[in-house]
């Protein structure tokens, strides 16, 4: 279900606003009549940003998992340079 508050009511019910965002959902505030924010309660936010996977599940499934990579270091001293 839909929140939605207008700027002047969610300023002067700041804590009812945000136990709602806790409780019900995600609230929506309008400035001038058009949506402006979404307040969120931290599990929410989180299920957003949270990865979909760490970085070695992300790299065992890339398409270039399979290519085979040399890592071997090159022992060469490289090049005399004029100070």
């Amino acid at each position: 279900m839909e929140h939605t508050w207008q700027l002047q009511e969610a300023k002067n019910k700041f804590s009812k606003l945000v136990e709602k965002a806790q409780y019900e959902g995600p609230q929506f505030v309008t400035k001038h009549g058009k949506e402006s924010v979404v307040v969120l309660s931290v599990e929410e936010y989180k299920k957003i940003v949270k990865p979909k996977s760490n970085l070695f599940q992300f790299i065992q499934t890339s398409p270039l998992s399979k290519t085979l990579i040399n890592i071997e270091r090159d022992k060469s001293l490289g090049r005399d340079i004029e100070l």
